[in-house]
């Protein structure tokens, strides 16, 4: 069983290919490649973590079709676009922040990007999404949105990889502060 974070999908939404230059020319081809995409990496035993987004103001009714056909126990981490349609469906949970433990890493999920989080001076991960890639990732916090990974979910292991290359973001404190 493995373990995968993504974000951004907004299924069904036409006028993302347009705002994030998704290589796409219809809402239908794109929610065809983002489920296959998905299925190839994701098998149904495997944990999911969508931190939010989902659709965008729904898909007229589709999105139960698009849910039942992908692969995993998906949680969902709420996005600012994921209305009733999304709220509805079999999600393993649902919850707007969450922090989980991958192996050794203690991980905050939240769909926005957080400038400080739990843990943050003591080696835990921030991952994100709602950004689309617009704002520069860092060693300890990263967009897993479908836009910077080829519209893929990805894996712990892909996502320590790309942050190695990259600077830890700090705030301007040294150390955790003790009140």
């Amino acid at each position: 069983m493995d373990t995968f974070f993504t974000s951004d999908t907004h299924f069904g939404h036409a006028n993302i290919i347009k705002h994030c230059h998704r290589p796409f020319n219809t809402a239908e081809e794109m929610d065809a490649a983002l489920i296959e995409r998905w299925n190839s990496v994701v098998a149904p035993t495997d944990v999911v973590y969508h931190l939010g987004d989902v659709t965008f103001r729904g898909t007229k009714g589709n999105f139960i079709s698009i849910f039942s056909r992908l692969n995993g126990i998906i949680h969902l981490i709420r996005g600012n676009h994921d209305k009733e349609e999304v709220l509805t469906q079999a999600w393993a949970s649902i919850a707007d922040y969450l922090e989980i433990r991958a192996g050794s890493k203690k991980i905050v999920l939240c769909h926005y990007p957080m400038r400080s989080w739990n843990g943050m001076y003591n080696g835990s991960l921030h991952l994100y999404g709602h950004e689309h890639g617009n704002i520069p990732d860092h060693g300890n916090c990263l967009d897993v949105g479908v836009d910077k990974w080829n519209f893929y979910p990805v894996t712990l292991t892909q996502i320590q990889y790309r942050m190695a290359s990259l600077t830890p973001w700090a705030a301007k404190a040294s150390k955790e502060p003790s009140f």
